[in-house]
């Protein structure tokens, strides 16, 4: 040591300290409780590991208040009953080889700590053997009391107040409806993969699932859960069953006339257990190449059963996604069997993807609907504007839509006051997308899908600020059924939807009246439009940190907006113009996608090579 140093001791010099178990719980819970979701799927999985047939779920305030899975599974001993909230405790794996053999849900023993660690836990659970059970208390990881008490058979476990503790993770949480939704979709896929017992769902009291158990032979076991959830009709499917000796894979695949927008309605399962797997998904896609339009997507549950030694089931923190030894070999014989199913499906021709397009309706971004561009339809600009979209003969050609446009030379610098409507001249349509109209400094190109997109986001949210929208009512009302998901969340967004001119009121079970529509979309596919603003939602709500509201302006736009790919007569035309630059951002779509470009006088000049 150099003089005027003093010795350090080793312990004294280390910053290495062993962490506290409830600090190191309540790490995991980052991995493993993202939402009550999450709690959802491991205290089912639990259950289903304990053998129950019976399973009830029961939420209250989106999760947030309550989440309580009630079971008649083997139940716990009181002195399992007391370990279970310890790491690592667990019943599944004893060596290290069991790592080979996995074939439960839940076997790492992280759950039980994670949930206790950030929430307020009872857990009451009895064998059938013992006279009495046991009640466990855990609030914030620490065990407050463990006491006998009168107990079924079986497990009850209610969590309260989650993330009471970490209020920032609580701060991160969705709205009600969306929580629900995710809670719905977990509940039901892992009732898709287990059709032998029985599921229901209860959300604040009401009753959203009631799944009796099926005891049919399996595939028709799985049929009559999917009619029961989707509503499906078995003669819409089409049974999958190889076997090899290295995977077998079986289930329903659906008709190529029952497709989504969204890939929502797409379930894989490894030897019961639900992953997701966009690799392993587009294997399934791929064979529906030529059936069904760009941007649609099958439904399909598929199980694939494997040799537990050939797939690694522990490569994700909450067991979503497995590692097979062969994925290549998993992926082209799932699309081979897939498209066998389809090939020899009764009726099933592969038609040319540009026709489906046009029987379908090209939306742009993978949207459209039929009909949409026809003679006599609704304004697509909404109530008081002109008549339906311009569409000539085939094989003609319009000359008037491309007619120059001479506008007089008295107009503002502001571009709304430049616009094509200053004049009694005409605009025209370039490549069925794009609108052109010269204005007193050059040329205006605007993008008529993005343009109006913009339009009804800006009605849409004023429409939600006011509490009112205009709707077109229908001369006869529509009732609708959706699947517990999309009723769940539509359920949230009641007083949203009707602000922004749905008129729709829930009946018994999952089923919807719809007796108006907003002005902005037309009548006439009253279930299509509901659920593509719904499955529209979802998709935005996984990707964007936006609130509700924008996310249902975002959606409603999106679905309603004037396909790219769509000629437009120039009354139309000019009224989309007019109608962008009364918006507060008339520039950008929702998206951030420009809407327009100017193309000024003096650039055009330097493009051809003038000199001023």
């Amino acid at each position: 040591m150099t003089e005027g140093t003093e010795e350090i001791s080793e312990a004294d010099a280390s910053i290495i300290r062993v962490m506290p178990d409830v600090l190191a719980n309540k790490i995991a819970a980052g991995e493993v409780v993202g939402r009550p979701a999450s709690v959802v799927k491991e205290l089912v999985e639990n259950a289903l590991d304990a053998g129950a047939g019976r399973v009830q779920v029961l939420l209250g305030d989106g999760g947030r208040s309550l989440i309580q899975v009630i079971d008649d599974g083997c139940g716990m001993s009181a002195l399992d009953a007391e370990r279970c909230f310890g790491r690592h405790a667990t019943s599944k794996i004893r060596e290290f080889e069991d790592l080979d053999r996995i074939a439960t849900l839940g076997f790492r023993g992280e759950a039980l700590a994670s949930i206790g660690s950030v929430a307020r836990v009872e857990l009451r659970t009895r064998r059938a053997k013992d006279d009495t059970g046991t009640a466990v208390r855990v609030e914030g990881g620490k065990t407050v009391s463990t006491e006998p008490c009168a107990q079924p058979a079986g497990t009850s476990i209610a969590v309260r107040q989650l993330f009471y503790n970490v209020p920032a993770r609580r701060a991160f949480l969705k709205t009600d409806a969306t929580e629900v939704s995710h809670a719905v979709d977990t509940v039901q896929v892992l009732a898709l993969a287990n059709p032998a017992v029985t599921f229901s769902l209860h959300v604040d009291g009401r009753e959203i699932l009631d799944l009796a158990a099926r005891s049919e032979a399996p595939a028709e076991a799985l049929a009559g859960r999917i009619q029961d959830l989707f509503g499906h009709e078995p003669g819409g499917l089409l049974w999958v069953d190889e076997r090899t000796s290295y995977l077998s894979i079986s289930g329903w695949v659906a008709q190529p006339e029952v497709r989504k927008k969204t890939r929502g309605e797409q379930f894989l399962l490894v030897n019961g257990r639900p992953i997701r797997s966009r690799y392993l998904e587009h294997a399934v896609y791929n064979s529906y190449r030529g059936l069904i339009p760009e941007g649609s997507f099958p439904f399909f549950v598929l199980n694939l059963e494997v040799d537990t030694r050939h797939v690694d089931v522990n490569v994700h923190p909450t067991k979503a996604e497995v590692k097979f030894d062969d994925e290549r070999g998993v992926y082209s014989m799932l699309k081979a069997v897939t498209g066998r199913a389809l090939s020899q499906g009764a009726g099933v021709l592969r038609f040319d993807e540009s026709a489906v397009d046009l029987l379908a309706g090209s939306g742009g971004d993978g949207e459209g609907y039929p009909g949409h561009g026809s003679q006599g339809t609704p304004n697509p600009f909404g109530a008081g504007g002109p008549s339906g979209p311009h569409k000539p003969r085939p094989g003609s050609l319009d000359l008037s839509l491309y007619a120059p446009l001479e506008v007089n030379d008295s107009g503002a610098k502001d571009p709304a006051t430049e616009s094509a409507s200053e004049s009694d001249g005409m605009v025209w349509q370039m490549l069925g997308s794009y609108i052109v109209a010269p204005i007193r400094s050059g040329l205006l190109i605007m993008d008529q899908h993005a343009a109006h997109e913009r339009v009804i986001f800006e009605r849409a949210g004023k429409a939600l600020e006011d509490g009112f929208g205009l709707s077109q009512q229908l001369l006869f009302p529509t009732v609708v059924e959706f699947s517990p998901a999309d009723f769940a969340l539509l359920e949230g967004l009641l007083p949203d939807l009707r602000a922004i001119g749905f008129d729709v009121a829930t009946l018994s079970g999952r089923s919807v009246m719809v007796r108006g529509l907003p002005a902005d979309i037309r009548a006439g596919d009253e279930h299509g439009v509901l659920s593509e603003v719904l499955e529209q939602y979802k998709v935005f709500a996984q990707r964007l940190q936006l609130k509700p509201r924008a996310l249902l302006a975002r959606a409603l736009a999106r679905r309603s907006a004037v396909p790219r790919d769509s000629r437009l007569d120039p009354k139309e035309m000019r009224s989309l113009i007019d109608q962008l630059f009364q918006c507060a951002e008339p520039y950008t779509s929702p998206s951030g996608q420009p809407t327009l470009i100017r193309i000024t006088g003096d650039e055009l000049a330097r493009r051809f090579g003038h000199r001023s």
